[in-house]
């Protein structure tokens, strides 16, 4: 059993908290209160950053502290959104939001994950009509190794993690969801994730 703290409790962060309690884990999901989000940080082994993307660096630069040597799994996109919600360009051009963090957060170990699908693919991905791909960015092997086995407990295959190598791969998968308002015009809702063919 690991010790999770999610931060953000809105569909992303609520779907994965109930999916990796099922899994076994002790989870605690920090909303907006005061003091919520550093709470659930510092005694947490691995956290989880589902906080909206355009706002993410200010609020987990302001847990330092906290997050100091621990695993901070980065499932978020930083964009600018369109009058209808849905992202029409990146906040961090020639950059990602898990540059971003990392960099500003050195002494924590930052994973880029699960930000290429709709949320309901984050831990159903079996429920697809065709295999997915989770990707993995990071500077830290041993951290991308304990995010994989999170992984393979919500129910990825293992030939269906690719890890990417460091941080800076982030920019490709971050870059990935300029494609979701474009599917979601044409299809709908229905649950998709950007896989590679092979």
């Amino acid at each position: 059993m690991t010790t999770i703290a999610v931060l953000g409790n809105g569909r992303v962060g609520g779907n994965l908290a109930t999916a990796l309690t099922r899994a076994g884990h002790e989870v605690t999901v920090a909303d907006r209160t005061p003091g919520a989000a550093a709470d659930a940080a510092r005694t947490a082994q691995i956290v989880i950053n589902a906080t909206p993307g355009a706002g993410s660096l200010d609020r987990l630069v302001a847990l330092r502290e906290e997050l100091r040597d621990k695993i901070l799994v980065d499932v978020s996109n930083a964009t600018v959104d369109g009058p209808d919600g849905l992202p029409v360009d990146l906040i961090y051009r020639g950059s990602s939001l898990a540059e971003q963090l990392q960099e500003a957060l050195p002494e924590s170990r930052v994973v880029k994950t699960l930000n290429t699908m709709l949320f309901p693919v984050m831990t159903a991905p079996a429920t697809l009509t065709q295999a997915p791909d989770a990707f993995l960015s990071g500077e830290d092997p041993q951290a991308k190794q304990t995010v994989r086995h999170l992984l393979i407990e919500l129910g990825w295959r293992k030939e269906w993690i690719t890890d990417l190598g460091g941080i800076q791969t982030a920019r490709a998968t971050e870059a990935a969801i300029l494609f979701v308002p474009h599917v979601i015009r044409s299809s709908g809702f229905t649950p998709f994730a950007i896989s590679i063919a092979r």
